[in-house]
């Protein structure tokens, strides 16, 4: 038998393959350039996450270790280095400061004796030194010189006491040189380690989607234009990129702002409560002691600073969402929060309003009643307002909350925009609307934010929604 022929090709045929050849190579070029670039940003973006995620939780430790400080500090400040008894009382208020599933704070001597293990009593009056986790990264030796520098962060494998399985754990501790104590406490990193597999498991997913995608518009240019479809491909590819990248550092200022908020609320707040709720009961252990009659009253005095402290736990949860605005709707979730403001500051609100009958979406809802938030924290912080008029009313064009106070103008409250008008345009933009911050005509400021339309829900009866509004 002959050798086989190839079929030889036509003039258009090998015009097609001239043509088809530079434009394969090209896209395979695209594709992995595009690829490898995804991939870097990608794991650029991952890596920030991972380390604000953890400075976070940095921050967090520090906090509780300065707040158990806080509740020991005068018993060691007024105690010698040999006082057992004052020792004693320490380590049972450590040993009673537990926090979450896991949270609790440990103590070791200098020597390696642990003291102090409330969810794992097992530790304790044994000597550690020397110990080390499953990767031999040394743990008690570490806190220990920690500790004696003043203080430190540490992390290494540990147990966790809800489970009983090994997990990675960052720990800080400081170190009482008197008494010859490291002190410190931990939070697991699970969640930061299994956010970050799972994103890296996303770029994964989108590097492939992205060859498949760029395989398909190849099919069809190659059918279509080669050139138009090349550079549609590389246009939307950029469009798509860009996009991604803003929403993804909007996402992340928005929970860090969240979380910086909530810190200062349980900072300023309920810590500073709870400082004086433990002064005024160690006042009525003295008292009490003595015999004092005067006792009962710095009980009461305590009992009164925790239902303040109550106040302040279910004033953060309502203001982190407000469970009356998704069974009511704006309407008396807006009441609701202007009675709060009222109650809080004493600066008097008027509040109006028409019967939505929960026609506003639930996006709408969400981002009039967070502008009003921020509207109102502003007049708390800087507007020194005497009054305050809230109004929320539909119209032909949409549905408009208005805030006017009588206190300092716009352009006395600051030197630029923070980040709380930030945050009000940006929902509103989301929603296609319109926010205007102006000097109210008998002084103060007047701030309305504005839906449009197609944000209201249309009615059922056939009556137009402005009307069904009112």
């Amino acid at each position: 038998m002959g050798a086989m022929r190839l079929p030889r090709l036509s003039y258009g045929q090998r015009l097609l393959v001239l043509a088809a050849l530079p434009l394969m190579v090209a896209v395979s070029a695209i594709a992995v350039l595009v690829a490898i670039q995804a991939e870097r940003t990608a794991t650029r973006e991952i890596a920030a996450l991972e380390t604000a995620m953890i400075d976070a939780k940095r921050r967090e430790l520090r906090n509780y270790v300065q707040l158990a400080r806080t509740s020991f500090i005068t018993i060691y400040g007024n105690a010698a280095p040999d006082d057992d008894a004052a020792k004693l009382r320490v380590t049972q208020i450590l040993s009673a400061m537990v926090y979450g599933q896991d949270g609790f704070f440990f103590v070791y001597d200098y020597d390696g004796r642990n003291l102090v293990a409330p969810r794992q009593t097992w530790l304790i009056g044994r000597d550690w030194s020397g110990a080390e986790d499953a990767d031999g990264v040394p743990v008690t030796d570490r806190l220990i010189d920690l500790a004696r520098q003043g203080s430190g962060y540490h992390s290494y494998e540990w147990r966790r006491p809800s489970t009983g399985q090994e997990a990675t754990i960052l720990t800080y501790v400081i170190g009482l040189q008197d008494w010859q104590w490291a002190i410190g406490t931990g939070v697991f990193l699970d969640d930061i380690l299994a956010q970050a597999a799972v994103a890296r498991a996303e770029l994964q997913d989108r590097v492939r989607e992205q060859f498949l995608w760029i395989g398909g518009i190849t099919l069809a240019a190659l059918m279509v234009v080669f050139a138009s479809g090349l550079t549609i491909t590389v246009r939307e590819r950029r469009l798509a990129d860009a996009k991604l990248k803003a929403l993804t550092q909007r996402v992340l200022d928005t929970q860090e702002e969240e979380r910086r908020r909530v810190a200062r609320e349980l900072h300023d707040g309920i810590s500073q409560l709870l400082v004086g709720i433990r002064y005024k009961l160690e006042l009525a252990r003295r008292l009490t002691a003595k015999g004092d009659h005067k006792a009962e009253g710095a009980v009461d005095g305590a009992i009164g600073g925790l239902q303040e402290a109550l106040g302040e736990v279910r004033r953060i949860s309502h203001d982190l969402r407000p469970g009356v605005l998704d069974d009511l709707g704006l309407g008396p979730a807006l009441r609701t929060l202007c009675e709060t403001f009222e109650t809080r500051t004493g600066i008097p609100v008027t509040f109006r309003t028409v019967v939505f009958r929960n026609r506003l979406d639930i996006e709408a809802k969400t981002a009039l009643f967070r502008i009003a938030q921020e509207a109102l924290t502003n007049v708390e912080r800087h507007a020194d307002a005497s009054r305050v008029d809230v109004q929320i009313f539909g119209h032909r064009k949409g549905a408009t909350l208005r805030i006017t106070d009588d206190g300092r103008g716009p352009s006395r409250r600051g030197s630029g925009p923070g980040l709380g008008l930030r945050n009000m345009a940006e929902r509103v933009e989301q929603l296609d609307g319109h926010l205007s911050i102006e000097p109210a005509p008998g002084g103060g400021t007047v701030i309305e934010a504005t839906v449009p339309l197609t944000h209201l829900l249309a009615p059922g009866d056939g009556t137009t929604v402005a009307a069904a509004a009112e």
